[in-house]
């Protein structure tokens, strides 16, 4: 086992994560060293945060020896989400009792790509049951607390990853999004969370989800973390029903360059008509300030779009997808599932989906569509979107309550994302920026959104915000 000094520890838990391949590349570190960091950083916080449920040191330990000096990310320590991405060996339970003991037997194919960039896998982050919320509380595994607060939620359902990359557990965790799911947590525990366009990540071996409205991306404390990561696993398969467009050069070189003068909208109207905290709309309207400063052309426009309509459409049409992957997952299993397998919430998503009609699902699909398209082109004249990630800053534990009974009732909660899932909705790329803290050290992030396909655009602003607005220096009362 190699050792590991105080000293070391302090520069990994300084260092992103293309820093630390570069220790690598150099020969300065070893990749075994890397991991060994990982572990005794997660030994020392996970306790408190409940961010890491499976723990994977000895794979890591002995796939080291085995990465490309010169792959971009070489040695670099790596946490997978506990949804739906399968890499070989490693327990792939959904955080539900149902899936208990359920191990991948395969990689997915952005599983390969994360391989060849060097990843090394020391564990998987803490998600709710299926994802389906904006908090981090599943009952198979726990809560994971926010680093910032212990009483606040790390957010959902990225919250472990997010909680682990904030804390300085590890530089990059994977994240998936279907209605804010990379970004809420982004916003609550003040790292990046790029939403990526619809169909930039394949999802291979399955060829969809959520018709479209699902993503897979990561959680990183850099723009170019964030960039590289996006280099190492983007690109669509023949076949896949998505293919956006793709740059001619790197998205690290795109996000590297100074953005042309842009035309930017931002809105602090929630489009539900709901509340929005004061500390929240300020850091908006601070964004939007400071790149108008910059020679940028900033207007305010709020969003011509029926939220609660749009929400309750969108809702009802996922209930469908989610009660066929259960009646998939009993092959697996060995046996159907049954109310006592899963949390309450989940058991009233699976009563819905199977009371669906086609014909109904069908017109919720088209309604969704033709919403996705509305939006689009009600922003279609800005390069950039600026809106609030969260309307409120995070809430309590326990607020996002996965015992509830009430469907409806328990996706009212989720109004404080509502400008979360349109971008989901739409296929835009979209990332909350972590440039805002309220008086009581909460982070506040502000979201970016760009026309289809152009992450780039996106990256490279969020550069200049890295800049003028730099949350490097935040740490949380919870790190390393």
């Amino acid at each position: 086992m190699a050792e590991v000094t105080e000293s070391f520890l302090r520069t990994y838990a300084e260092s992103d994560g293309l820093g630390l391949a570069e220790l690598v590349h150099k020969k300065e570190v070893s990749p075994l060293e890397l991991v060994e960091a990982a572990v005794v950083t997660i030994e020392k916080l996970n306790p408190t945060l409940n961010a890491v449920i499976h723990k994977h040191y000895d794979m890591a330990r002995e796939a080291a020896a085995g990465v490309a000096g010169d792959a971009p990310f070489a040695g670099v320590p790596y946490l997978l989400k506990e949804l739906a991405t399968s890499w070989k060996g490693s327990p792939n339970t959904n955080s539900s009792y149902y899936l208990k003991d359920v191990v991948s037997d395969f990689d997915a194919e952005v599983v390969t790509r994360i391989k060849k960039a060097g990843f090394l896998l020391v564990g998987k982050s803490n998600a709710p049951e299926n994802g389906w919320s904006i908090s981090t509380e599943p009952k198979l595994y726990g809560a994971t607390v926010n680093p910032w607060r212990a009483d606040l939620t790390a957010g959902g359902s990225s919250g472990g990853s997010c909680a682990a990359v904030a804390s300085r557990m590890v530089p990059v965790a994977e994240s998936s999004d279907a209605a804010g799911s990379i970004r809420v947590p982004a916003s609550c525990c003040g790292v990046l969370g790029l939403k990526p366009s619809r169909g930039r990540v394949t999802m291979a071996p399955y060829a969809d989800a959520w018709h479209g409205c699902a993503y897979f991306l990561a959680n990183t404390r850099t723009v170019r973390d964030t960039a590289a990561y996006l280099d190492a696993v983007a690109g669509a398969l023949p076949g896949d029903p998505y293919q956006p467009p793709v740059p001619d050069r790197s998205w690290l070189e795109l996000s590297r360059r100074a953005p042309k003068k842009l035309r930017i909208g931002y809105s602090v109207t929630p489009p539900d008509g709901r509340g929005i905290d004061p500390e929240v709309r300020q850091v908006v309207f601070d964004t939007a300030k400071r790149l108008e400063s910059l020679g940028h052309r900033v207007e305010e426009h709020n969003m011509a779009l029926d939220a609660d309509n749009a929400w309750k459409t969108y809702t009802h049409m996922s209930c469908v997808q989610t009660a066929a992957i259960f009646d998939w997952l009993s092959a697996v299993v060995g046996r159907p599932a049954t109310k006592d397998d899963v949390e309450p919430i989940t058991w009233a998503i699976i009563e819905r989906g199977r009371a669906t009609s086609g014909i109904s699902h069908i017109s919720d699909v088209e309604a969704v569509r033709q919403m996705g398209r509305a939006i689009a082109l009600d922003l279609d004249a800005y390069d950039i979107f600026l809106t609030p990630t969260l309307t409120h800053l995070p809430r309590q534990v326990g607020f996002y309550d996965m015992s509830m009974t009430d469907l409806d009732a328990y996706n009212d909660l989720w109004s404080d994302g509502v400008f979360m899932f349109p971008f989901d909705m739409s296929g835009q790329p979209a990332m909350s920026i972590p440039v805002g803290m309220s008086k009581s050290g909460v982070p506040i992030g502000v979201q970016a959104v760009g026309r289809y396909g152009d992450e780039a655009t996106i990256l490279a602003l969020a550069t200049v915000l890295e800049q003028e607005m730099p949350w490097a220096g935040r740490r949380p009362g919870v790190s390393a």
